[in-house]
């Protein structure tokens, strides 16, 4: 992981350890904030009930009923039984210390109407549960989505933004010694550093479009017979992976004028030392 990876995965499991309610992930595409998600699923513990959406454009009816089957409810057609079993299963969760987390993935998509409905499932928490999390990871395209002026009331309920940039040169450099050594590489400049330039260069540091060039690469230079890529097959490459009617070689989204908000991850942290010397003092003068 780059360090606004680790940063960024430190800031979802902040957002589930201080109780946040409403959490906003913004990456551009490709820049894994995906596979970001899937690090944060792995590392879950059981007392967590988890329900994921990646697809989220769907009606009403479809998406209570997907809510219900992920979470072990039942659905009938019928949105006050599902909210009536929903609001049971919060103050359950509650009683046995438990959490309920709910992930929508390309939330850039999601309709208003829906996302006002999100909003309305936090209404069923009971003062003092705190048992509920959502996350809205999508495209920075999600910003504007937000800005809606329906969506006021969901604005000033979330807790925490964080918006993961794309590599730097030497994150790129990094990232590619790191697949070539998974790999099972015994040497490590196969790329020279002309190359890993021109690979930033065109990826603009988007992980997605880093692993397409050097594998288009790997491929050239091995046809080539070839033992070190360096900027002339990079250059080649991307010309062979450039869709015609492109402005650019490759497509790279525009860069995200998202700030990214590294004090949070230092306030969660802070926070959580800070709770656990309290315990400890509270425990040794007890």
């Amino acid at each position: 992981m780059s360090e606004t990876h680790q940063e960024g995965l430190a800031i979802l499991k902040y957002g589930i350890l201080s109780k946040k309610c409403f959490l906003v992930l913004t990456a551009d595409v490709g820049s894994g904030k995906t596979t970001l998600l899937q690090a944060l699923i792995a590392s879950l513990e059981h007392d967590v009930h988890l329900c994921v959406l990646n697809n989220p454009i769907l009606h009403r009816d479809e998406f209570f009923s997907y809510l219900a089957k992920q979470l072990g409810l039942g659905w009938d057609g019928n949105k006050a039984m599902f909210l009536i079993e929903f609001g049971k299963m919060l103050k359950s969760c509650h009683e046995r210390d438990e959490r309920v987390l709910l992930i929508f993935d390309e939330a850039h998509v999601l309709p208003v109407d829906l996302l006002e409905e999100i909003r309305l499932l936090s209404n069923l928490e009971e003062k003092g549960q705190d048992v509920l999390s959502i996350f809205l990871v999508g495209q920075p395209e999600l910003n504007e989505r937000m800005s809606d002026d329906r969506l006021l009331p969901l604005r000033q309920r979330i807790g925490i933004r964080f918006h993961l940039s794309r590599f730097t040169l030497d994150e790129t450099r990094q990232y590619i010694l790191f697949r070539l050594r998974h790999a099972g590489a015994r040497h490590f400049n196969i790329f020279s550093e002309e190359a890993i330039a021109l690979i930033h260069k065109y990826s603009q540091g988007t992980p997605r479009l880093i692993n397409i060039i050097c594998d288009h690469a790997l491929l050239t230079g091995f046809a080539e017979s070839k033992p070190v890529i360096g900027a002339e097959l990079i250059e080649e490459s991307v010309d062979d992976l450039h869709f015609p009617g492109e402005q650019t070689p490759l497509p790279v989204s525009p860069p995200s004028r998202a700030k990214r908000w590294p004090w949070l991850a230092l306030g969660g942290v802070a926070v959580v030392a800070a709770l656990g010397i309290f315990l400890w003092w509270a425990d040794y003068f007890r």
